[in-house]
């Protein structure tokens, strides 16, 4: 199994469950929570969901799929920028947990910037972990800058990840932002690892496919997974999705494979602003 470490020990799947979406038809509520809980089987026991998703529909949602099988999940959640003062963030967080149906978060993010200083949420981060109701906390949407200022606060060096828009069509973090990540040793999470699945359909990720007889969603999987310090958080809506988002991790992109989806797709020449969805 492909494990990623996060600073404070925990090793996590690198090949999570996404739920953005997810819990917005009520007819698909049913095949959602056993896709969920397929996922668990086939050990992608990271999870990540947030308040914001479908007005906490989807923390119900995930909080149903893991019931009794708390102890098996590594449960990410986030707060809305809005929500993100000290107060309001410890207010959030109780919410989502009593949503979630748990005691506790594994990890909580603040979802992005907004206008509350940074200290004020941090100070909630650190309140919420004394308390047991989060076990660490990261960041989402963070740009260069937004981590620079983050890295300079007292509790600064306590967060564990960023989670990013990041595939082989939004490859602008690869310039600055994933090298400085890197080089403090936590790992990014990129959320939309397939472009919504706008990615389907080049010919080069076809030809990638057909090489290791995969399909080309399982290749742009793989492309992200590539490295050991990338988690990507794919979302399925039917078992036979989330199966084939697990055989991704099976796959070993060859330098042929990289050198021609490098081609297709280039890495950025310089620095850019950070892509959101």
């Amino acid at each position: 199994m492909h494990m990623i470490k996060l600073p404070f020990g925990e090793e996590v799947m690198a090949l999570g469950q996404g739920t953005w979406h997810m819990a917005e038809d009520p007819s698909l509520r049913e095949e959602e929570i056993l896709t969920l809980r397929l996922g668990l089987e086939l050990g992608m026991t990271l999870i990540d969901t947030a308040e914001m998703y479908g007005g906490g529909d989807a923390e119900r949602l995930v909080g149903e799929a893991i019931a009794g099988l708390r102890d098996e999940v590594f449960l990410v959640s986030k707060v809305l920028p809005h929500h993100a003062t000290t107060e309001g963030t410890i207010n959030a967080c109780e919410n989502s947990l009593r949503r979630l149906g748990t005691d506790w978060l594994d990890l909580y993010l603040l979802h992005w910037r907004g206008p509350t200083p940074l200290e004020e949420t941090l100070a909630a981060f650190e309140k919420l972990t004394a308390r047991g109701d989060i076990r660490c906390w990261g960041v989402s949407n963070f740009d260069l800058p937004d981590m620079e200022e983050l890295a300079a606060l007292p509790c600064g060096n306590a967060v564990q990840t960023d989670q990013v828009l990041y595939n082989l069509a939004r490859r602008g973090i690869e310039y600055d932002l994933l090298p400085w990540c890197r080089e403090r040793g936590f790992p990014v999470m990129a959320y939309s690892p397939i472009e919504q699945g706008r990615l389907i359909g080049h010919p080069t990720l076809d030809a990638a496919a057909a090489r290791h007889r995969a399909t080309p969603v399982q290749v742009a999987l793989a492309w992200v997974l590539r490295d050991d310090d990338v988690i990507a958080l794919p979302k399925a809506g039917t078992p036979e999705h989330v199966r084939q988002n697990r055989a991704a991790l099976d796959i070993r992109l060859t330098e042929e494979d990289l050198s021609e989806l490098g081609a297709m797709f280039p890495p950025p020449p310089g620095p850019r602003p950070l892509e959101m969805l």
